[in-house]
């Protein structure tokens, strides 16, 4: 991250190219002397505007600021000891093509004197100063609130260490070195895509409590790395970096590199560089732990690899190469644009469109800018807009999360109101404000556009539920051995009578073991027989009697396993799924399917809906199934059941998303997959599907229930309630 202090903090910008008429009256001069300049500030050559005019940079030791000016506020500057403001209009007038107004010396002036750039002893200075002081007073707790999701501590200054680190880094910027990171990129790639289950599954398994200290790990020395990269580029270009340090964004620590002095370069080519230097280093960390976690076995090491891989793609992707905040990818674009101040400059400009558009106000353009320019930034800052909604959104969720309940509440309330309603409020003030200058037939499209937004949220037009299902039997059994057993005989597949024998097993072990224990009982019933009548075996004839009774005990048990192994038909139904590879003389385990038993005559269809949904469904509601990879093969049914307790684990994998289902599911510690929202299970009766030219055990499918008309807005209205009352127990 790049957070300079002078990253753009200011901006004067020139005229048009064409300047006003040199025709044009100069108006009246307010003032009677220029105000003093600040004798510590430095003007600085910058590289030229994008229009070819010059430009140059006013630099603030003091706050280690930057504010880029144009032409006429360098020949303002250039003549500012004249001291008498109608002299310096006459100047700039007779000796360039400019034709300024006392209007543009008066805003440079107060330009000037609202970033404390004139001295002390400037009334209007000292009034500017007293207001902020006023400010900052009485708007601590508003400071405090605000701040403390963003704030930076400077913890070293790595001038010595930078001077001895940069010159032998010279090989990290050649061309072969770029070379190999590019290969090793492909290449990572490449191995990786082969392995992606495995590489996907990786990342849900570190999804854990240990797992994410693996991943903090990883994220501070990517970090403290991509920072290094900036400060030894801005070094190596000759600029100072001023500090390195630890920035906060919303409690969670980062590092930060100074390097506000970039501006002072010219070539915006170096700044670019640059900004550049993290992304790179954050790529080339990606690309060869990528490459190496590909080539390596499991183990510690590999682990690391995937760790640095990861969080390097994710952050340098998802969140330093976007340019809609202020990190490494704005700066960036800015650069890549020379166009300082991005997003207050296309803001300004959208700002000013949306006006026109909606209110038909004739408002000029900010700024010019060339056609497809001027289109760009307009979508560019309505992109930025709806995702920093986002962002701030999830910032105002996360600091909520992150604190006890009654405070959370507190600060959750604060960021809505400040990131998120006051700049919505700000904008339609100054809509308000300027109401009668809005055209009546704008106004009337204006109505007609929030009306075709609000209406189809209040109507009550959604009533279908949907939800992934599967099809089977009502009655239903699946065949299994009672324990490993060899096959003796299976029936064919086709329909069966209650009662019928449908898979005859054998066990030669329990089998052989039956038949010594009957020996052994027989042997031991003759002994009985013999020792009857005589005086000397009474004692003897105790001990067989009870042996006896355990062989015979042992032999009834062997001889109820050996029944078990005849498996009828508990029903009358069609036997289907036979295994083919299942035949006499092969064994199967307990936990083997051999075939399964259906009642063709009677068909369910259990369906997964979501807990928000589930209000809207009653039993006796119509329902339709449609069959995965069949979209004609849809049963008509209606809802018997609606379960009360939510789904534990998914009935089959093929629902999962990660198997090319819709349920988001999380993969158990047993290997099963649970369902990550609330589903609760809903059983339909539907029609027989024997008319779809076959009779299936199962068919996997999505239905759909004719709800309840809801409108979106009273659900959404509905699932706020629910979250509200449940947060409010404190």
């Amino acid at each position: 991250m790049n957070v300079g202090a002078g990253a753009g903090a200011g901006l004067l910008r020139a005229p048009s190219a064409a300047g006003r008429p040199a025709q044009a009256p100069a108006g009246p001069v307010p003032m009677k002397v220029l105000p003093a300049l600040r004798e510590d500030l430095r003007l600085i050559a910058a590289a030229p505007n994008r229009d070819g005019s010059p430009a140059w940079m006013i630099h603030d030791p003091v706050s280690n600021r930057f504010y880029r000016i144009g032409w006429l506020e360098f020949e303002f500057l250039s003549r500012w000891p004249i001291g008498d403001p109608a002299r310096v209009l006459a100047g700039v007038r007779d000796e360039t093509a400019l034709a300024p107004e006392a209007d543009d010396l008066q805003a440079l002036v107060t330009f000037l004197r609202q970033h404390q750039l004139l001295r002390a002893s400037d009334p209007g200075a000292v009034a500017v100063l007293g207001e902020i002081a006023r400010r900052a007073h009485a708007s601590r707790w508003k400071w405090l609130l605000h701040n403390y999701l963003f704030f930076r501590i400077p913890l070293v200054h790595p001038d010595r260490f930078l001077g001895w680190l940069a010159p032998r880094t010279g090989w990290l910027f050649t061309r072969t070195f770029a070379l190999i990171v590019l290969a090793a990129a492909l290449v990572g790639v490449g191995l990786a895509a082969r392995q992606w289950d495995t590489f996907v599954h990786t990342f849900q398994d570190f999804l854990s409590p240990a797992g994410l200290v693996g991943y903090a790990v990883a994220l501070m020395l990517a970090k403290s790395l991509h920072e290094l990269g900036h400060a030894v580029t801005a070094t190596r270009a000759g600029v100072r970096v001023a500090h390195m340090g630890v920035a906060f964004l919303v409690l969670w620590p980062m590092l930060y590199t100074d390097t506000g002095e970039s501006w002072k370069l010219p070539d915006r080519r170096e700044r670019f560089r640059i900004a550049a230097a993290g992304i790179v280093v954050e790529f080339a960390i990606a690309a060869f732990a990528t490459l190496a976690w590909s080539l390596v076995d499991d183990g510690a090491l590999r682990s690391a690899l995937f760790f640095l891989a990861t969080t390097s793609w994710i952050i340098t992707v998802g969140i330093n190469a976007s340019p809609f905040m202020r990190f490494d990818g704005y700066f960036l674009l800015s650069d890549a644009l020379d166009l300082p101040n991005l997003h207050q400059r296309s803001f300004e400009l959208a700002r000013a469109w949306l006006r026109r558009l909606l209110l038909g106000w004739d408002e000029p353009d900010p700024e010019l800018f060339e056609p497809g320019l001027r289109r760009g930034l307009i979508v560019f800052a309505l992109f930025t807009w709806i995702y920093r909604l986002v962002v701030f959104a999830g910032i105002a969720l996360a600091v909520y999360l992150m604190f006890f309940k009654v405070l959370g509440l507190f600060l959750f309330a604060v960021e809505v109101a400040w990131f998120i309603v006051r700049p919505f409020w700000t904008e339609f003030s100054v809509w308000w404000r300027g109401r009668s200058r809005i055209r009546p037939q704008r106004a009337l499209l204006v109505l007609l556009g929030i009306a075709a937004v609000i209406v189809p949220l209040i109507v009550p037009w959604s009533h279908a539920v949907r939800g992934e299902a599967w099809l089977h039997a009502e009655q239903q059994t699946t065949i299994y051995s009672p324990f490993p057993a060899r096959i003796v005989s299976v029936r064919e597949a086709g329909a069966v009578a209650a009662g019928d024998a449908l898979v005859t097993l054998d066990s030669p072990d329990t089998r052989s073991k039956s038949l010594q224990t009957r020996a052994l009982a027989d042997a031991l019933s003759l002994e009985l027989d013999q020792l009857v009548g005589r005086r000397d075996g009474i004692q003897r004839q105790a001990i067989v009697a009870e042996q006896l009774g355990q062989q015979m005990a042992e032999l009834g048990a062997q001889q109820a396993e050996l029944k078990r192994l005849a498996l009828a038909a508990p029903f009358a139904g069609r036997l289907l799924d036979h295994d083919p590879a299942i035949r006499a003389g092969v064994w199967v385990n307990g936990n083997q399917p051999i075939a399964v038993l259906i009642d063709p005559d009677r068909w369910v269809v259990d369906a997964l809906v979501d807990q928000q949904a589930l209000s809207r469904i009653r039993v006796g509601s119509s329902a339709r199934f449609h069959v995965r990879g069949r979209p004609d093969a849809a049963l008509e049914g209606e809802v018997i059941a609606i379960d009360s307790g939510r789904v534990p684990v998914l009935p089959h994998p093929m629902f999962a998303a990660e198997h090319g289902g819709r349920v988001a599911a999380i993969k158990q510690p047993n290997g099963s997959l649970a369902p990550r929202d609330a589903l609760y299970r809903v059983r339909l009766r539907v029609d027989s599907p024997a008319g779809a030219g076959r009779v299936p055990s199962m068919e996997l499918g999505s239905a759909v229930i004719d709800g309840e008309s809801r409108s979106l807005a009273a659900d959404w209205l509905r699932s706020l309630g629910a979250i509200l009352l449940r947060e409010s127990s404190f």
